[in-house]
C-alpha cells in the first residue's frame, strides 16, 4: 500500500438500478485519523456509496480496497468484520430493548450459555462513558432522546472496534449544544486513529470539523479539496452552477386573511395562541425547542384535539379535530417527519401525489388513474422530481426528491393555505433553493404558507412575518425588516411571554 495511513480507498465503482445509474466511476479514499465529508446533493450517489460499504449494495464494478486489500463486502457482517461501522440518519436501534441489550445486539457476552448481563452492563458503561454520555445501560431505548441516541449508536460502533465510521447527517435533528458535544468525540475519535467518513448539507460545519471533502454530483465524483474550501465554491461543486441568492424570497403585497386562528389552547401544550396567515404571504413560525410550534400547527390541521378557540379558514369556522374538514377547507401540511407521517414509502410517486385527491378523482367507486397519471406526470415535471418514471417506489428517491412529492400531492389539491413543519430539513441547498423558488411560485399565486423552521436564518431569509413562541404562547410579532436571529432570541426567552418564570436551560432552533 503507497500510504500506510490509507484505511479505505474506493476505484471506479459503478452501481446501477433499473432504469438509473446511481454511481459512474466514483473514486473516494480515507485516512487513519481524518474526517473526510462526502458532500453531494440528494441524489447525487451518496446513500448509494454508504450501503455499499456497509453491505446493503453490491457494487457492478469497480474495486474497494480495505488496510491495502482488494475485499468483497456481501452483507453486514462482512462489513463489520472489516471495521467499518455505518450511523443511518435513521436510527438501528430496537427501542424495547435496553441501551446495553442494543449495543451488543448479536454478540452478547455469555456465561456457562446464558446472556452475562452483568459483563454486558459494565462493557456498555464502559462505551458510554468513552463517548461522554450519562445513561444507565439498563435503560430502555424508547426512553431516550435523540442526541443520546446517536450516542448509543457512536458506542456501539466503537464495540466493534471500527476503524471507519460513517456518519449519514448525524447533526439533522440535534441542538446547537448536541452539535458540540458530538463534534467533540468526533474529533477524539480523530485522535485516537479511527477514520471518520462525515455526510452533512450543513456547510458551515465542514470547516469546523472536515479534513478532506469529496464532492458527488450526478452519480460521479466530481472533485475532492480541502475542508477550507469557500462555500460558494463548494456549492459550485455540488450543483454544477452558482447560487447568488441563499433565500431568494420575492415578497409582495398581502392579501384577504385565509386562515384565523384564535384563543388556541390545549392544557399543558399551548395557550391562547392567535395567528393570521394572508393570501401572498409566508408568516414563519420561531422559537425555542419545545416551545409548542409543530403541536400548535397539527391542531389546526386536526390532527390533534384542542380544548378551547377558534380556526377560520377564509371566513368559515373549522370543525376541529377533524382533519378531513381541514382538507376539504384547503389546509394541507407537510410534516416534519415525512418518511413516517407524509408519505407512503411503499407506493409509488404517483400513488402518493395522488393521495390527497385520490376521492375526488373517484366515480360511482372508480378511480380516473389516466387523469391522476396525467396530473401526477405534470406536477412532477413542474417540480423536478428526479425519478426513473412515475412508477418508482417513493421510498427508493433522495430526501429532496421526496420532500417535493409530499408538496406535490399538495399543490395538485389547490391548496389554499400550505403548512411546511421543517421543509428543508436533511436536504441538500440546490433541492433547498428550487423549494424556496416554489414557495414564491405559492405565494405570488395567492396561496398561504405558514412554515416553522429550525433553521433560523431560513425563517428570516423566507418570512414576511415572524411569530415567535415561547412555552406555547405567541411571545411576539416581527415584522420582515425587524426580524433579526438577537430579536428573535430575545422574543424566545421572554419571561413576559410565559408566567414571568425564568426560562432555564433552553436551547435556540440551531441558526445555520
Amino acid at each position: 500500500m503507497s500510504n500506510p495511513d490509507e484505511l479505505l480507498r474506493i476505484e471506479g465503482i459503478r452501481k446501477t438500478f433499473p432504469g438509473v445509474v446511481a454511481l459512474d466511476s466514483v473514486d473516494f479514499d480515507l485516512r487513519r485519523g481524518e474526517v473526510h465529508v462526502l458532500l453531494g446533493e440528494n441524489g447525487a450517489g451518496k446513500s448509494t456509496l454508504i450501503k455499499m460499504l456497509s453491505g446493503a449494495y453490491r457494487p457492478d464494478s469497480g474495486r474497494i480496497t480495505v488496510g491495502g486489500k482488494e475485499v468483497r463486502i456481501q452483507g453486514a457482517q462482512d462489513s463489520e468484520r472489516l471495521g467499518i461501522a455505518t450511523i443511518y440518519q435513521e436510527f438501528n436501534l430496537v427501542p424495547d430493548l435496553t441501551v446495553a441489550e442494543n449495543i451488543f445486539l448479536g454478540r452478547q457476552p455469555r456465561r456457562f450459555g446464558f446472556i452475562d448481563r452483568k459483563r454486558m452492563n459494565s462493557g456498555a458503561a464502559e462505551l458510554l462513558a468513552r463517548v461522554g454520555v450519562d445513561v444507565d445501560p439498563r435503560t430502555k431505548v424508547r426512553e431516550l432522546g435523540i442526541a443520546r441516541l446517536q450516542m448509543v449508536e457512536i458506542a456501539k460502533a466503537l464495540s466493534l472496534d471500527a476503524r471507519v465510521l460513517i456518519m449519514d447527517e448525524p447533526t439533522a435533528v440535534l441542538t446547537t449544544e448536541e452539535v458540540d458535544k458530538l463534534f467533540r468525540i468526533v474529533r477524539k475519535l480523530r485522535e485516537d486513529g479511527v477514520g471518520i467518513v462525515f455526510i452533512t448539507h450543513h456547510l458551515e460545519e465542514i470547516a469546523a470539523l472536515g479534513d478532506r471533502v469529496t464532492v458527488l454530483r450526478d452519480g460521479r465524483s466530481i472533485d475532492q479539496v480541502p475542508a477550507s474550501t469557500p462555500e460558494d465554491e463548494l456549492v459550485r461543486l455540488m450543483v454544477g452552477r452558482s447560487i447568488e441568492q441563499q433565500y431568494p424570497r420575492e415578497r409582495g403585497d398581502a392579501g384577504a386573511p385565509l386562515l384565523k386562528v384564535r384563543g388556541l389552547t390545549r392544557a399543558g401544550t399551548f395557550h391562547d395562541v392567535d395567528l393570521e396567515v394572508r393570501a401572498g404571504e409566508v408568516v414563519g413560525l420561531a422559537g425555542l425547542v419545545g416551545a409548542g410550534r409543530t403541536e400548535v400547527v397539527r391542531a389546526v390541521f386536526g390532527a390533534d384535539p384542542y380544548d378551547s378557540g377558534t380556526v377560520e379558514v377564509q371566513g368559515k369556522p373549522l370543525r376541529r379535530h377533524d382533519v378531513n374538514a381541514a382538507m376539504d377547507a384547503g389546509i394541507g401540511l407537510v410534516p416534519e417527519d415525512r418518511k413516517g407521517q407524509g408519505l407512503v414509502l411503499d407506493a409509488t410517486v404517483q400513488e402518493n401525489l395522488g393521495l390527497v385527491t385520490l376521492g375526488r378523482a373517484s366515480r360511482a367507486g372508480f378511480v380516473d388513474r389516466a387523469g391522476q397519471r396525467r396530473a401526477a406526470a405534470t406536477i412532477s415535471e413542474q417540480l423536478k422530481v428526479r425519478m426513473a418514471g412515475l412508477h418508482q417506489r417513493v421510498g427508493t428517491l433522495s430526501g429532496g426528491n421526496q420532500q417535493k412529492v409530499v408538496i406535490g400531492k399538495w399543490l395538485l389539491a389547490d391548496t389554499k393555505v400550505l403548512i411546511l413543519d421543517e421543509p428543508t430539513r436533511g436536504i441538500d441547498v440546490g433541492a433547498k433553493v428550487e423549494i424556496y423558488q416554489l414557495i414564491n411560485e405559492l405565494t405570488a399565486s395567492g396561496h398561504a404558507v405558514l412554515m416553522i423552521s429550525s433553521d433560523l436564518p431560513e425563517v428570516l431569509g423566507m418570512s414576511d412575518r415572524v411569530l415567535v413562541m415561547s412555552q406555547g404562547r405567541i411571545a411576539g410579532e416581527l415584522a420582515a425588516q425587524d426580524a433579526t436571529q438577537d430579536a428573535v432570541m430575545a422574543l424566545a426567552v421572554s419571561a413576559a411571554a410565559t408566567t414571568n418564570t425564568a426560562v432555564k436551560d433552553v436551547e435556540v432552533s440551531r441558526g445555520h
